[in-house]
């Protein structure tokens, strides 16, 4: 019996080992109990994509709130819940925040920096009494001998608080965008843009440069001295300089006119082909960010985009391409995680009946799929995305 017994807890042994995967001993081999550092400063391009630049502002703002404004739904195997804890907590996730301002946030992280993170808050029960999302820009992921996530660091002006995602259930929600090159970490639609961020700042400033200097090229001040002199001195240089600069530079003295004294000559110049271009050069920067972020440039407001045939179009693919797809990626990843709490098997998902742009789409699908004779009543609520109603289970 005793040798039974060790046998038995061999293979146990045996059978959780097969089930890690090979590749963990690979990925810890150099990190593991260490901070696996985020390969990109989330910081800067924040401040450059989000807060800085107008289009990524908006891009950002258009796929969060409407991701976040999506009903959503709580069901099992069995049925649809109109009343559970798991919803309520959704519903109002801690005393500040309600469930759009709590996924907004974290939408919102999970765009500009590829990484979101919510926190369950112990109430003493298997539901959790509170969730927050967490900044991304201050988590770190501590792996673990096996590769995966052993504690996640918060770290706010040299301080940090561990979480410890060992045991059974983790305080931690971890959702992150797919990266090719990084085990840890997810890659966001603003890295991938930044490059077009950087031009369309830049074409900015041009622009505020030239509203500096009364919208349109200065032009030159050509100095002919006497007896063919080609050159001013330091004093005279300075002194013009300096009269330039508090007389005729600035929005302030816009159309006054310029007094030249002897030997100076005003050649006024025109935007060049060049310049003229630049201004292209910025549009095609801001429908590359919109690309990025998967949103028509016809909702941003860009000029010379007519990829779909009506602003209606244009919404309900941005519906489906984009917010739908996130959303439904990153409800299911709560809906597992909160369903570890829980100890049941829990499905928090969008409800699509309810998404006035697909409204159309919907109808259509509901008068094909109620039409189809050869399908059961189970299969077409299957097909529908609902929960099998209790008599059929029961063989009525």
């Amino acid at each position: 019996m005793v040798f039974d017994f060790l046998r038995k807890g061999r293979d146990e042994a045996l059978e959780l080992e097969a089930k890690a995967s090979a590749t963990g001993p690979v990925m810890a081999y150099a990190s593991a109990g260490r901070v696996a550092w985020t390969p990109r400063d989330t910081g800067s391009l924040t401040r450059q994509g989000f807060a800085g630049n107008p289009v990524g502002f908006r891009a950002v703002k258009l796929i969060s709130e409407a991701a976040a404004a999506l009903p959503l739904v709580l069901q099992d195997e069995r049925q649809r819940y109109a009343q559970h804890p798991l919803l309520r907590l959704v519903t109002t996730p801690n005393s500040g925040q309600g469930k759009a301002d709590l996924f907004e946030a974290l939408y919102g992280n999970l765009l500009l920096s590829g990484d979101g993170y919510v926190e369950a808050v112990s109430g003493g029960t298997s539901v959790p009494a509170e969730l927050h999302v967490l900044r991304s820009d201050r988590m770190r992921v501590i792996p673990g001998p096996d590769g995966w996530p052993a504690a996640y660091d918060y770290m706010v002006d040299g301080r940090r608080h561990r979480f410890d995602v060992t045991g059974g259930v983790s305080p931690i929600c971890h959702v992150k965008a797919f990266h090719p090159q990084d085990d840890h970490y997810g890659l966001s639609p603003i890295q991938a843009a930044a490059q077009a961020v950087d031009v369309h700042n830049s074409a900015s400033r041009w622009s505020k440069g030239l509203l500096d200097n009364a919208a349109r090229p200065s032009g030159a001040i050509v100095w002919t001295g006497a007896d063919g002199q080609g050159a001013m001195s330091n004093d005279q240089f300075a002194r013009l300089r300096d009269e330039m600069e508090t007389m005729h530079q600035g929005a302030r003295n816009a159309g006054r006119p310029m007094l030249l004294e002897g030997g100076l000559d005003w050649k006024p110049m025109g935007f060049s082909p060049s310049d003229m271009e630049f201004q292209k050069t910025k549009e095609a920067a801001a429908r590359e960010i919109a690309v990025a972020f998967g949103v028509p440039p016809m909702l941003l407001g860009i000029t010379g985009e007519a990829t779909y045939a009506n602003y209606q179009e244009a919404h309900r693919a941005f519906y489906r391409l984009t917010v739908l797809p996130l959303a439904s990626r990153v409800t299911a990843a709560v809906g597992r995680w909160l369903s570890s709490h829980l100890g049941e098997v829990i499905e928090l998902k969008p409800d699509l009946d309810q998404v006035p742009a697909l409204a159309q789409e919907r109808d259509a699908q509901w008068s094909r799929v109620s039409g189809a004779d050869f399908l059961t009543p189970a299969e077409k609520r299957r097909m529908l995305g609902l929960p099998e109603l209790p008599q059929e289970d029961d063989g009525e």
